[in-house]
């Protein structure tokens, strides 16, 4: 399962984040509204869990816009006020679901599984790009018969260049989303995921490489036969 977490306090965001890893979930996490909707806009999940106060646009803002741009990802808000008045809000803009903080995270997992189901999907996720489908159930990699399992880390930073296959990742990007704002991870442990990663495309023989900019970071690149 592929989760959203839109939460601006970043320590409890990055906590539980790490509790769905633990229970097998795939989690992005973004720290504010214009990069929630953004999030929610271009990448495909079973859950977007949103909390209502965020800088830069508002979790109910956020709401509106996915549901106006027809995506229809279950949404769980979050929210510190208990109001009668505010969850309405949250359901008119298009939640499907409300949770007062603090919560139990045992309830909170059971309410995106339980939104998980409402949307109907048990099938396998793929991303592609080119002649590669990235399994994110998985996190198996395939070019034509042949196939790979990544490890973790090798999985989150592939999966951050195919969701931006005709970009530039910065280094600081990839560090920041893929072990996490706390973390002690320079550029150099970057370098070493995006080595195997290269080793692994070469033994599927495919035609994506990863091509480096120098001091800024990576893209895909499908190579000319």
């Amino acid at each position: 399962m592929r989760v959203l977490m839109v939460e601006d306090e970043v320590r409890l965001a990055e906590a539980l984040g790490q509790i769905m890893a633990e229970h097998r979930y795939l989690a992005d996490l973004v720290y504010t509204g214009p990069d929630g909707l953004e999030y929610g806009l271009t990448n495909q999940y079973d859950v977007i869990v949103l909390d209502v106060m965020l800088p830069g646009m508002d979790g109910l803002a956020v709401a509106r816009g996915l549901r106006e741009a027809k995506v229809s990802t279950p949404i769980l808000m979050l929210t510190a006020r208990d109001e009668v008045p505010d969850k309405v809000a949250g359901l008119d803009h298009g939640a499907d679901d409300y949770m007062t903080k603090p919560f139990a995270t045992e309830e909170r997992l059971a309410r995106i599984r339980a939104l998980a189901r409402r949307k109907g999907e048990v099938r396998t996720e793929l991303l592609t790009y080119a002649d590669l489908a990235l399994n994110l159930s998985a996190r198996c990699l395939r070019c034509g018969e042949r196939e790979v399992r990544l490890g973790f880390k090798e999985f989150e930073v592939l999966r951050l260049l195919i969701a931006y296959p005709k970009m530039v990742v910065p280094k600081e990007e990839i560090i920041l989303k893929v072990w996490g704002a706390d973390s002690n991870a320079e550029d150099n442990n970057v370098e070493v995921y995006v080595s195997f990663l290269r080793k692994k495309l070469l033994f599927l023989e495919s035609g994506v490489t990863i091509r480096t900019v120098r001091k800024v970071g990576y893209f895909l690149e499908v190579e000319e036969p």
